[in-house]
């Protein structure tokens, strides 16, 4: 399995290309969003 490659526009929150970079602006904002919002409750949930 091949690693997705570099990030280069900067709005991968990973660092790695997810697709954002063909996004509007509020698409990405939604996204970006959601993102924040997965990432806070995964630190929520005791290991």
């Amino acid at each position: 399995m091949s690693e997705a490659p570099a990030c280069g526009c900067g709005r991968s929150p990973t660092g790695k290309c997810v697709g954002w970079h063909k996004l509007t602006e509020e698409e990405f904002a939604a996204k970006k969003k959601a993102y924040e919002a997965r990432q806070a409750a995964k630190a929520d949930v005791p290991a």
